[in-house]
């Protein structure tokens, strides 16, 4: 049975008895409202697929810049449908508040950062998925909330969509011909985005102690090369993982299981604690499940925290 939002308690520092309380629980709220009450040292992973704050959808707008034209549509992505629905910024901006966002969600990675820090045992870590164009700014504040950056691993897709308009186009659609013979070949936006970064934080441990110590007084620190073997028998710092059959579709920004069961088994023990704070579909919660650890999650929007209910029910029957 799925253990919805109750009575739990509230002390930064608790109990051992207490913190296991906190397993196996989906909350229908904003993490940054909810992670206050999570205890000390509680989680032994932190796992999450974080709003890049490109303004992918509503929720992933981050800044309070009210430009009309962002969010919009143009002819062009109107006609292309789903592959190309909205207008976001473009990377030099379009005014001088713009060029704002990125200190802003560096601002708003910072009002969740020391939270995941206190959370976090020692020696665990917090894996984020946070976007090309922003990771940097995702970096800086976790580091400056007091983590360390161990590592810049890369989720290699096997599906990207390419929506670079070619030039020649738009110079055609102007009537210059001249231009549109000069300029054949090239094209605006990026290249085809076929990798993800994904930040790999640690949370120092106790000064005067080492990392060996730290696993056997907190269980987390090393990681399991053996079975992340499984995943990426080279153990490279790239994984290539896609969807299973009928799993994608669920939310805008999905990940696959494949992924995300690679990066809870580098890092834990059956029997651990993973917490995702943004969970959107649920699917950590759904790969910590199937690989014997616990889940504690949070998502703020009505609709997702169903599906993830529902994922969570399906995949795990007698949970």
């Amino acid at each position: 049975m799925l253990k919805l939002h109750t009575d739990l308690p509230t002390a930064k520092n608790v109990t051992a008895h207490e913190q296991t309380l906190w397993r196996n629980l989906i909350f229908n709220e904003d993490c940054i409202d909810g992670l206050g009450r999570i205890p000390d040292n509680t989680a032994h992973l932190i796992l999450s697929d974080i709003p890049y704050g490109i303004g992918a959808e509503d929720w992933d707008v981050l800044h309070d810049n009210t430009n009309s034209a962002y969010l919009g549509a143009s002819p062009a992505q109107e006609k292309a449908g789903k592959v190309f629905k909205s207008r976001g910024k473009p990377i030099n901006g379009w005014s001088e508040a713009d060029r704002l966002i990125p200190k802003q969600y560096y601002d708003w990675c910072s009002t969740w950062a020391k939270d995941w820090l206190r959370i976090v045992k020692p020696g665990g870590s917090a894996i984020v998925f946070a976007g090309r164009r922003y990771a940097h700014r995702c970096i800086a504040a976790l580091e400056d909330a007091g983590f360390t950056f161990k590592d810049m691993l890369a989720w290699e897709r096997d599906r990207a969509v390419h929506r670079a308009q070619r030039l020649s186009v738009v110079f055609e659609r102007r009537g210059n011909t001249s231009a549109a013979n000069e300029w054949s070949g090239w094209r605006v936006g990026n290249l085809r985005p076929s990798f993800e970064p994904i930040l790999w934080f640690t949370k120092p441990y106790k000064i005067g102690t080492t990392i060996t110590d730290n696993v056997l007084t907190h269980g987390v620190g090393a990681y399991n090369q053996e079975a992340f073997e499984r995943h990426s028998p080279s153990v490279e710092n790239i994984i290539r993982a896609g969807f299973r059959a009928r799993e994608s579709g669920l939310h805008p920004t999905q990940k696959p299981l494949d992924l995300m069961e690679a990066l809870i088994e580098l890092t834990t023990q059956k029997g651990q604690l993973v917490l995702d704070p943004f969970a959107g579909s649920g699917t950590t919660g759904v790969a910590a499940r199937t690989l014997g650890r616990d889940y504690l999650m949070f998502e703020r929007s009505q609709a997702f925290y169903e599906t993830a209910r529902s994922r969570l029910k399906e995949s795990v029957p007698n949970l």
